[in-house]
């Protein structure tokens, strides 16, 4: 029976555990792109998956239908119960698993993952002292040419004006009143390199909501960079 591993303190007051976000999330479909890249890698023989922030389960549940042996990893323990739930409907417990744990401090043993999920979690840094943490956890958990599937947010979703908040060169508060990391497509790609992911050509980086040239911002609707890597360390 799946249950929530770890004991770490979940997002108290924070909108991740509200009853109506935790239920939108339950009901999002999953990233159609990010399970045809997954069940590409299954066929390449790979077997073992975490999903880095993985709310309520909409990637982990069709992930582990693919086979993949799974961790869902999130903070807000209402989203991870909400999965759990999920999780035994669809008899799935021999499968996938989820504990309540940080992006930067993943509880998965290093060189020991395929396939590693950070879908809609990253841009949730609150520095880049934490997004570079968890882009190194997810190096430290990967096996050599190991794929990681990145969403997260495009510094085309704040007006050329932002400015990120002092001392900081990709954290803004403009977008939602909270610290969360937009990137340019050249920090994300450096980023990555940084921490040895390299673009995986089989989802080329993709910008979605882009703005038409002249429109109005809604200030609601975030542009989001999709892509997948590689990762190239040695593995060991």
């Amino acid at each position: 029976m799946a249950r929530i591993l770890n004991g770490m303190n979940s997002l108290c007051d924070s909108p991740w555990v509200r009853p109506g976000t935790v239920a939108g999330f339950a009901d999002s479909p999953p990233n159609r792109t990010l399970l045809a890249f997954a069940q590409s890698e299954r066929a390449r023989g790979a077997a073992a998956a975490v999903d880095v922030g993985c709310g309520a389960a909409r990637n982990l549940i069709p992930l582990a239908e693919q086979g993949w042996s799974i961790m869902g990893v999130d903070l807000s323990r209402p989203m991870l119960e909400a999965a759990i739930e999920r999780i035994a409907a669809h008899s799935l417990s021999d499968r996938a698993t989820v504990a309540l744990a940080p992006m930067d401090a993943l509880p998965v043993a290093s060189r020991s993952v395929d396939l590693i999920v950070a879908h809609g979690i990253w841009n949730l840094a609150r520095s880049g002292a934490e997004f570079r943490g968890a882009v190194r956890e997810a190096a430290r958990v990967a096996r050599k040419d190991a794929a990681l599937f990145v969403f997260t947010f495009s510094r085309r979703t704040l007006s050329a004006m932002a400015r990120p908040i002092t001392g900081e060169s990709t954290i803004f508060t403009g977008f939602s009143g909270r610290p969360q990391c937009f990137l340019t497509e050249d920090q994300l790609v450096a980023e990555m390199a940084a921490a040895n992911f390299v673009l995986d050509p089989a989802v080329p980086i993709t910008e979605h909501n882009v703005p038409r040239e002249g429109a109005i911002r809604s200030g609601t609707v975030p542009v989001i960079f999709e892509a997948a890597f590689r990762f190239a360390g040695n593995g060991r």
